[in-house]
């Protein structure tokens, strides 16, 4: 059957049928992308602590080192810094290598080589060399993982130049993102969210990409708009339809990459609701959330019929136990208020 964009998503977060195309899970559809690249592009490789054990990271690379070889997947030394350096070096050369890490934790300890050199270099040589590194990392969430090992950093990362950072919300993105992302000249890092592993949802076979710095519209509406990515996306997707009931209709847009940010949805968007609530996975302070708030005020204040919102994690690090996570993490419950309190007459 024909693949239809617009029906994939009208039927985003809900359990797919099976009867309106191919299904596959969010890990299998990463999974896909990267046996695509590598089959076709002899400059890719894919390396990382754990690529090659028995979990394979969440399965995204299970099968991959038995099909290519250990040449081009293989795992590396608890050397963050080093294999990032090794990763720019490859790049520079023409290669264009996958740096998997468990978490995003981890790349911390490899900033000097991606903001100092990997960001850098096509800057200071005129433009004569390209570093197309991907660096990927599943968010850590709910087993007690704690302050060092659910650290959601896409907000430290948002003001440097060179870099883009890619973050899906649903399989079919997952893996038109990470196609993009290896054909993409520059540094990208991709942050999942490792709750999203757990989904489903139609995909299509074969080669495609979608582009990098454009949202999607997940949900029209016109009281209010609630912008974001990943799975705080899909949490709002779900407080959206919980006060639908109660009148207030809400447009979702989902970024699906925030750096480059989609302005021209999100400013579109405004105009018709005038009602600005940001969402992020990550820390409330200093990121996401604030950058968008901080675009509403500079380029659509006007259309604002109230004070931006924003929904995150609080100032605090991540709590390790199971009872205070889920005071710590927003809920569709929490989302669902604060859009109450925004739309109220």
């Amino acid at each position: 059957m024909a693949w239809d964009e617009a029906l994939v998503n009208s039927l985003v977060y809900e359990q797919p049928d099976p009867a309106l195309g191919r299904v596959t899970s969010y890990a299998q559809a990463l999974n896909e992308a990267l046996e695509l690249a590598l089959d076709s592009q002899p400059s890719v490789f894919v390396l990382g602590q754990g690529v090659d054990d028995p979990s394979a990271m969440f399965g995204v690379t299970r099968g991959l080192q038995g099909k290519f070889g250990p040449e081009r997947v293989f795992d590396t030394p608890v050397s963050e810094e080093g294999m990032m350096g090794v990763c720019t070096g490859a790049a520079m050369r023409g290669m264009r290598p996958v740096y998997m890490h468990n978490r995003p934790d981890f790349i911390l300890l490899a900033f000097n080589q991606l903001v100092t050199h990997a960001a850098k270099y096509h800057y200071m040589d005129n433009g004569q060399t390209t570093v197309p590194i991907v660096v990927w990392s599943a968010i850590g969430r709910g087993w007690g993982s704690g302050a060092q090992h659910s650290q959601a950093i896409q907000g430290l990362l948002l003001s440097v130049p060179g870099l883009k950072i890619v973050m899906p919300s649903t399989p079919y993105d997952a893996k038109g993102l990470l196609l993009a992302a290896i054909e993409d000249n520059n540094p990208v890092l991709i942050f999942e969210h490792r709750w999203l592993m757990r989904k489903s949802g139609l995909v299509p076979g074969g080669y495609f990409k979608v582009p990098i710095g454009k949202g999607i519209c997940r949900r029209t509406g016109s009281d209010i708009t609630i912008a974001g990515a990943s799975h705080a996306i899909e949490l709002a997707f779900q407080a959206a339809k919980l006060v639908a009931a109660e009148g207030i209709d809400a447009e979702v847009i989902d970024l699906r990459t925030v750096k480059p940010i989609d302005e021209e949805l999100i400013g579109q968007s405004l105009k018709k609701t005038g009602r600005l609530l940001a969402v992020d996975t990550g820390w409330a302070k200093g990121g996401v959330c604030a950058e968008l708030g901080c675009l509403a005020a500079e380029k659509w204040f006007k259309y604002l019929k109230g004070p931006v919102r924003r929904i995150g994690l609080p100032d605090i690090p991540t709590p390790a136990g199971f009872a205070l996570e889920q005071h710590y993490y927003p809920t569709p419950d929490r989302i669902a208020t604060v859009m109450r309190e925004m739309c109220a007459k």
